[in-house]
């Protein structure tokens, strides 16, 4: 499936209820028991170019517009006490719906069946050994088709009205239909890779059972969200604050689009950017033809983080300073309404905690005290989308490459890479070592096939020799990650002579480093940033 195929219908009815406009697209609802896979079932549905909203298990409303329900996994038990128990009175029976691990156990134990311990642990690959070719959930999937279990409890007994549709050789019940309904459980997870025909399920599922059109594309997100810009916005001042990555610049060049003059731009130097950025990236936007104003705000965030150690309290210094800087500018024009900011998807998952599945990880990639200091309105028309799915837009867009490949890079900046204390001296030697990491990366060409990467100043001194001298000096880590969304990520392989190259020129060429480590821990358990 190409770049251009991928669904954006998925974020296409959020932002269009945002700005007011009115929708009747058809759309399938995911309903959330905390499954770490939740997201990527939604991922792969637009994938299918077809439209999905995320739910709280227990918060939804079921309208003409849903064309199916999929009931996601879970890390609970059905059998436990407090289990999530959705209200299901509208859908089962009335709409297509499946159930995905916990959802199809769910379907299972609360309908007069019998869910238990499953007697060892079922989880990895499997294969399935029976498959009943004659189902629309299975129509195309291969006989021993493999598929992914992750599940510490079994269906022991389906209650009457159910029949088996595939097995493995440990399980069962590996996937079921029931009688007279559109419902299906399936006790595998087909939005993993490792469900190597999980696609050829789902689009089953979607298209063939829910009946869903394949019509959504970037260029048709494009069209839609700037015209409802324009109808929102009307004639009303919008500033936003660009950080030089790609959501900032997708957002604003959405909104240059809708509102052209209307729309301030303003980018501060925090002290904090990679080694001349800011005048790199106020370069760029300039041959935009977007209305950036610059502001080199850097000694004043350096002095308010002196002697401050704490990641968090980092975060707050930084985010307090930067709502002063940024609220001085924006009153320096007149009448503005809007803040417009480029959160995405991600951003939003770790920055709120739900109840039961998810938890704060870290305060919020954007300055979510603006608009109440500011009293102003708040749009963000990228705010459920994966950082893939904004590039395609920004590819849509015309955007040039350069921008659109940059790796993602942290709202604190170098701040949280520098472990401890925030000083000049620490953040022009993390810049330097930086500087070379990444300009060798892309001399190798290796950049463009890493998801993210950056340095870290470690708050640690190791012993080392140069020459005939003994030195006492900064330990730096280097960090590469694959991912495609942020939400998880593998760390990435790069080849022991290109680090052994970086290593070496970086302690010779920076003065203040003399280890190098290379980080290879990947996200769960590890955060991408070590702060």
């Amino acid at each position: 499936m190409g770049p251009a195929q991928i669904n954006f219908y998925f974020i296409f009815a959020p932002v269009l209820k945002i700005l007011n406009i009115p929708i009747v697209q058809e759309k399938i609802l995911i309903l959330d028991f905390g499954s770490q896979y939740t997201q990527l079932i939604a991922r792969r549905v637009r994938e299918l170019n077809v439209y999905c909203e995320i739910h709280p298990y227990n918060h939804f409303t079921i309208d003409t517009k849903v064309k199916g329900v999929i009931l996601s996994g879970s890390p609970f038990s059905v059998r436990d006490e407090n289990a999530l128990i959705p209200d299901l009175s509208e859908i089962k029976g009335k709409l297509p719906l499946l159930g995905v691990c916990y959802g199809a156990q769910f379907l299972a134990h609360n309908y007069g069946g019998e869910v238990l311990p499953s007697k060892h642990r079922e989880y990895g690959r499997a294969n399935l050994g029976y498959v009943d070719s004659s189902n629309i959930l299975f129509k195309g999937v291969s006989n021993n088709s493999q598929v992914w279990m992750s599940h510490g409890d079994t269906i022991a007994r389906l209650p009457d009205n159910y029949h088996i549709i595939a097995s493995t050789a440990d399980v069962k019940v590996g996937a079921y239909e029931v009688k007279g309904e559109t419902t299906f459980g399936i006790q595998f997870h087909p939005e993993v890779y490792h469900s190597t025909e999980g696609m050829i399920m789902l689009k089953n599922f979607v298209v063939g059972v829910c009946g869903c059109r394949q019509n959504w594309t970037p260029d048709s997100f494009v069209e839609t969200t700037i015209a409802a810009l324009k109808n929102k916005l009307g004639n009303d001042k919008v500033v936003l604050g660009l950080s030089g990555g790609v959501d900032s610049s997708v957002a604003a060049v959405l909104l240059h689009r809708a509102i052209g003059k209307n729309l301030t731009c303003i980018f501060v130097d925090n002290g904090l950017l990679r080694k001349n950025e800011f005048a790199q990236v106020l370069d760029s936007y300039k041959h935009m033809g977007l209305n950036v104003i610059g502001v080199d705000a850097a000694q004043l965030f350096y002095n308010d983080l002196a002697g401050i150690t704490e990641p968090e309290a980092k975060r707050k210094s930084i985010g307090k300073n930067f709502i002063e800087v940024f609220d001085t500018e924006a009153h320096k024009i007149q009448d503005v309404k809007w803040l417009a900011q480029g959160t995405i998807y991600p951003d939003v998952i770790e920055s709120i905690s739900v109840k039961g599945p998810s938890a704060t990880i870290k305060s919020h990639h954007n300055v979510g005290g603006l608009p109440e200091k500011m009293k102003l309105k708040i749009v963000e028309p990228l705010n459920l989308l994966f950082k893939d799915e904004v590039r395609r837009v920004g590819k849509a867009l015309e955007i040039d490459p350069l921008i659109l490949g940059r790796h993602p890079f942290p709202g604190p900046g170098l701040a949280i890479r520098i472990l401890g204390e925030i000083t000049p001296e620490r953040v022009r030697i993390l810049q330097e070592a930086d500087d070379i990491y990444i300009s060798e990366m892309k001399k190798d060409g290796l950049y463009d096939k890493v998801w993210q990467a950056g340095a870290i100043l470690l708050n640690a001194n190791s012993v080392g020799v140069m020459g005939d001298e003994r030195t006492y000096e900064n330990v730096l880590a280097l960090r590469a990650v694959a991912s495609t969304d942020g939400m998880t990520a593998d760390w990435v392989h790069l080849p022991y002579e290109f680090l052994a190259k970086v290593s070496n020129k970086i302690i010779n060429h920076v003065k203040g480093i003399n280890r190098v480590v290379y980080d290879i821990s990947s996200k769960p358990p590890a955060t991408i940033e070590w702060e």
